[in-house]
């Protein structure tokens, strides 16, 4: 009996071979994007959740409260972490870490004539109790017995010293900032997992930083991350309310109040709006899961429509079997037969497909996909298809088993409205999903395009920007500041300075400043940029009042405020003003232009600059035209000041990019998929005017021989389907302004909505749905209605 069904399934689809291969092209489709988005996905929502102790370990956030609304940052106070676990009966420990993320550039590690770049991850002695890091060779907690000792990964053991036990006891040289110098190897370890968001090749004990930068000492300082073990069973929302003002106990009106959220959480749930949690790339997951189920519906559509346009070939079939006995049931049972025949030869090619794609893919998004068959794969890809299949014919099924037979053999069955109606609605959805597919990408496009040419307030052009050994010694600091000068000698050099930090990320933040009529309630938190001489010039930032830093011996008693720093505070004539913080005084002698120093998620932050002789990162600013010449010199210029060194730079413009590759690497998935949906919704509909064309051949060939020309005919047969696409448009426009509007209201500063994507939008879905369906109307047309008459 099964092998019958079987026989009768395969013979169905082979009968009538356009429809079969147009119903496969589309399902494979469908199922090859809804399992490459599903691979994807997966591979989003497994991020960071690495650690034994994920359901306990949570990050501390800080919101700092201004008359110009709330932030929220992932920076804290050095002590916090310690103080938490100490007066916190619920959390079991708290650990700071100033992430390898924290700094702009890499490091150096040396060990003879070797040198390698890393990051090292500062941590405190309770780390260990909140991480899952694996020990290959050493003892972790060695780590923590003075500030000369470190831990390296397992691979910068090998390059290094060749194999990981050979590394334990031995000294490395260690530059990175004021944090550099000599460090006994007490441990190797196995590095994060591809999907742990931090990264890093060593670990060094937190102490160190609060003994080379003790103002992290201090409460009104902003750098490192907090993390805390809660005690199992704690309330969180409780646990916020108590420590909500613990940071304004310490430190009174400050502002400031904590939270806080899952570790594994912020890379979904990474964005804050006015203080409270507002999404993130969660949002992303949601629009491509969306994607990937508008896909699949739009090819199970294509299967239901052919279906059942094509129904009136086999009405006699489905007659003849219900008067030899057929049940209803028996009938339904095939007809979903022959859809999850059909949905499982079509996993055959998508698969096929994904092999040959993956490697494409993998490339657009950044990932390290792979199709390695795991339980929860195999099951997720069988329901996928088995689920495509029940939806692709269950309408059909239902559809042809209900007829009567005697009507079927009398042949008195025409189509009926509500059927039409049905089909129509069907094309109409699919299309009003292409149109909306086509309208965002362009307007994420433009937003994209936007983004990379605005006007930042800084230049970004012909400017390279690479790490220098520094050390706190005044000879190799006099060295490194006779470099900086070396540079600007150089012909095809416009300008060369240096900075810490970078451009493009966030520079943690300083509160406590007095200055003159400040409103004692009130307390800002600033973005704090240290710079070295020239740096205003060489970035093009404009200096709006006063002047620039001086290069005389008081400089560091000068400071330099942004237009939104000098609004907020309040200050009429700031120039030559006092300011204390941290019981320092410094005089305002100029006023910074404006300029994004952050994503442009965010507006312009308040900030200001300190000006140190030299800092760890050179900028060099290149003359155009003579960018290659220009690079060799100041090649030949770092390797006599750091022999052995590698000259690793980069383009201020290419860092700038890369803070966008997500939306970037959006953007294009989203061209794929769009172009993809509007390909299957396409393919449905030549196979519908294929049909309609054949359906319509003697009223076709009557038109003819009365006079009818095959323009005539042609446009007859497409009118229909350009009815249904313009009335598509229409539902379409509307959801295409407000779900963009809602997506770039995450910018600070984003494109309006014009009219010419509106008009652009109409003309290629019209445009698409004449190519698609003109073959077939053409072709009708142009047939020669003796053949179509001849049966009469």
């Amino acid at each position: 009996m099964i092998k019958n069904y079987f026989k009768i399934i395969w013979r169905s689809l082979m009968k009538d071979r356009q429809f079969t291969i147009l119903n496969l092209l589309g399902l494979s489709t469908g199922l090859a994007c809804a399992l490459l988005i599903y691979l994807w996905i997966a591979d989003e929502l497994n991020v960071d959740k690495y650690n034994e102790k994920d359901k306990q370990l949570y990050q501390v956030m800080q919101n700092l409260k201004t008359e110009f609304g709330t932030t929220t940052i992932s920076n804290t106070a050095g002590l916090l972490g310690k103080s938490l676990a100490e007066e916190i009966p619920e959390i079991e420990y708290g650990v700071s870490v100033l992430p390898a993320s924290w700094f702009p550039f890499q490091g150096v590690v040396t060990n003879g004539e070797t040198h390698i770049k890393g990051g090292a991850q500062y941590i405190s002695r309770d780390y260990f109790n909140a991480f899952s890091t694996e020990f290959i060779q050493g003892d972790k907690n060695r780590l923590f017995a003075g500030n000369s000792s470190c831990a390296v990964s397992e691979e910068l053991a090998k390059k290094l010293f060749k194999s990981p036990q050979d590394a334990i006891g031995k000294t490395i040289k260690w530059d990175q900032s004021e944090f550099g110098g000599s460090f006994i190897i007490s441990g190797v370890f196995k590095k994060n997992p591809p999907l742990a968001t931090d990264q890093f090749d060593l670990m060094i004990n937190y102490d160190l930083v609060l003994e080379r930068r003790p103002n992290l000492l201090k409460w009104g300082n902003s750098d490192p991350s907090t993390y805390i073990i809660v005690k199992k069973g704690t309330n969180i929302a409780l646990l916020n309310s108590k420590i909500k003002d613990f940071v304004e106990r310490k430190e009174k009106d400050s502002g400031k109040t904590l939270f806080v959220t899952r570790f594994s959480d912020r890379y979904l749930y990474g964005k804050y709006e006015n203080g409270q949690q507002a999404g993130g790339r969660i949002a992303y997951v949601k629009l491509f899961s969306n994607i990937a189920i508008f896909i699949v519906i739009i090819a199970c559509i294509n299967f239901m429509n052919l279906s059942t346009a094509k129904a009136s070939r086999r009405l006699k079939e489905v007659g003849i079997k219900k008067v030899v006995g057929a049940s209803r049931g028996s009938m339904v049972l095939q007809y979903i037969g022959e859809s999850l025949m059909m949905t499982f030869l079509s996993l055959i090619l998508a698969v096929i497909f994904i092999i040959l794609l993956l490697p494409v893919f993998n490339e657009v998004t950044g990932k390290q996909l792979n199709l390695s068959l795991s339980t929860s794969l195999i099951i997720s890809i069988a329901g996928i298809t088995l689920l495509t299949g029940l939806i692709a014919g269950s309408y059909p099924a239902f559809y042809l088993s209900g007829f009567r037979p005697v009507t079927i053999l009398k042949g008195k069955l025409s189509t009926s409205f509500g059927e039409l109606w049905i089909r129509k609605g069907l094309v109409v959805f699919q299309f009003t999903l292409s149109v909306v597919f086509i309208a965002a990408v362009l307007i994420v496009y433009r937003q994209l395009n936007y983004i990379q040419s605005k006007n930042l307030g800084y230049s970004r052009d012909n400017i390279i920007h690479f790490e220098i050994p520094l050390e706190n010694d005044s000879a190799k600091l006099s060295a490194a500041y006779t470099f900086i000068n070396e540079l600007n000698t150089i012909p095809g050099v416009v300008n060369a300075s240096s900075y810490y930090h970078n451009l493009t990320g966030d520079h943690g933040g300083i509160s406590g400043f007095e200055w003159p009529g400040k409103n004692p309630n009130m307390d800002i938190d600033f973005a704090n940029l240290e710079v070295g001489y020239n740096f205003l010039e060489t970035a093009g930032i404009k200096v709006k009042e006063g002047r620039n830093f001086s290069k005389a011996d008081n400089s560091h008693n000068e400071i330099i405020f942004n237009e939104t720093a000098i609004k907020q505070m309040g200050l009429k004539d700031p120039v030559g003003k006092m300011i204390k913080f941290w019981g320092m005084e410094r005089q305002i002698v100029g006023v910074a232009a404006d300029f994004n120093f952050e994503s442009l998620y965010q507006p312009v932050k308040p900030c200001f600059f300190q000006v140190y002789p030299v800092m760890p990162n050179v900028m060099v600013k290149m003359k155009e035209g003579t960018e290659k010449q220009t690079l060799q010199k100041v090649q030949a210029a770092f390797t006599a000041f750091t022999p052995g060194m590698a000259f690793d730079y980069r383009f201020l413009d290419e860092d700038y990019q890369a803070v966008y590759a997500s939306e970037k690497r959006v953007g294009v998935l989203a061209r794929y998929f769009a172009g993809l949906a509007i390909i299957i919704s396409c393919l449905g509909l030549f196979g519908l005017a294929a049909f309609t064309a054949q359906r319509r051949q003697k009223e076709i060939g009557i038109r003819k021989v009365v006079g009818a020309s095959a323009s005539n005919v042609a446009f007859l047969l497409s009118k229909e389907f350009l009815k249904l696409v313009l009335i598509a448009i229409m539902i379409a426009f509307p959801l295409v302004w407000w779900a963009m509007n809602n997506w770039l209201n995450d910018f600070a500063y984003r494109i309006p909505i014009k009219a010419d994507i509106f008009f652009v939008t109409g003309i290629s879905a019209i445009l698409i749905t004449v190519l698609t369906i003109s073959f077939q109307s053409m072709k009708a047309a142009m047939a020669n209605p003796v053949k179509s008459l001849r049966t009469e």
